[in-house]
């Protein structure tokens, strides 16, 4: 949007002269001879079979994406294995060299040297053998700032339950579409063993606008219904109200259910007009949606346990501090733009020599 924008507010040169101010894609047609505005219709025709072929190109990537996500999914069960606790790993499935090796040993060696004391006043107890990976999906949850905005406090006991996500897509010859599938161990909150959001996609440009056409758009979003256990949905919280009989005069307590906030809202969401009429409130909520559940897709399944230990945390605040730092050039340039103007209207009276700037 910002890029386009930046566009539309530059002069441009046309037939007759010099525009100093913006001007409309309209205006500008309108400004050219009708001979050559001909030619640029003939160019529009052509830039709208360039963005079906784009569209059949994104088609051709999401069959692949298919294809790969078979190719990857040995690997993703085995991972759901070892987290569960399913199967524990080889000696020579665990050897992984890492560049903080030699922190941890130091840090092993505090630890050691502090539990001495402690062990001498105390008998020698067996260690604990957790399971698997305790609170695997849950700590990736409470990491993620675009995840922990939705993580209430009753939801952390259900999420411990989670064994796994994975991501699914839609078969050859269906409507383009992605599913989250939300894999869960017995538990006393509902029945299910899987909870599911689909999200359904469109890869063709838009007859009404073809040329904003840029790759496949999440446009509606569908969640699953849960079966919860009696007094254990914590999507609905109960109150009590007291009322006043107009008449009489009694004062009577009514309880009543109203939304509670929690992530299990994520598999309730709102539907998309199919008319696109949505309040502002209703269209922010929807499009947050999307973008969770992109991130989901493209983020969190394929590198959890880089979200797990931290480290691509760590790569995603680099890249927004790049862009941070990006953006404060742009607009110290911008000011820099701004000083000169205002020098340049100061001196008109008098031109000053051009000064060489040194690169």
């Amino acid at each position: 949007m910002e890029a386009n924008k930046g566009k539309g507010e530059q002069g441009m040169q046309i037939p007759g002269g010099q525009m100093d101010r913006p001007v409309s894609f309209h205006f500008m047609e309108s400004m050219l001879p009708k001979v050559v505005k001909r030619r640029v219709h003939a160019l529009k025709r052509l830039q709208v079979q360039c963005a079906h072929i784009e569209a059949k190109f994104y088609e051709e990537v999401h069959e692949l994406e298919r294809k790969y996500a078979a190719l990857y999914q040995p690997m993703f069960e085995k991972r759901r294995d070892v987290v569960t606790g399913t199967v524990e790993p080889t000696d020579a499935e665990c050897e992984w060299h890492s560049d903080r090796e030699e922190e941890e040993e130091l840090a092993e060696q505090v630890k050691e040297k502090a539990s001495i004391e402690d062990a001498k006043k105390e008998e020698a107890k067996p260690e604990e053998d957790p399971k698997g990976i305790p609170e695997f999906w849950l700590t990736i949850f409470k990491s993620v700032d675009m995840l922990s905005d939705m993580l209430q406090e009753h939801d952390e006991a259900i999420l411990k339950h989670l064994k796994d996500i994975q991501v699914k897509f839609s078969e050859p010859g269906q409507p383009m579409s992605f599913t989250l599938e939300f894999h869960f161990e017995p538990n006393g909150y509902f029945n299910n063993a899987m909870l599911t959001k689909v999200y359904k996609m469109k890869s063709e440009p838009d007859a009404t606008e073809p040329f904003s056409f840029e790759g496949p758009e999440i446009i509606d979003c569908e969640g699953c219904q849960i079966d919860w256990h009696k007094g254990k949905d914590v999507t609905v919280k109960t109150i009590k109200k007291k009322q006043k009989h107009k008449g009489r005069g009694t004062v009577r307590t009514v309880t009543k259910q109203v939304p509670n906030d929690s992530f299990f809202n994520f598999f309730n969401p709102i539907k998309a007009s199919p008319e696109g009429e949505m309040d502002e409130d209703s269209e922010f909520t929807l499009a947050t949606d999307f973008e969770i559940g992109h991130f989901f897709r493209e983020r969190i399944v394929p590198r959890a346990v880089l979200y797990f230990t931290g480290e691509a945390l760590e790569d995603d605040e680099s890249f927004e501090e790049e862009e941070m730092e990006e953006g404060d050039e742009e607009e110290q340039d911008d000011e820099g733009d701004d000083d000169d103007d205002d020098e340049g209207d100061t001196n008109k009276e008098q031109p000053q020599p051009a000064e060489c700037k040194q690169q």
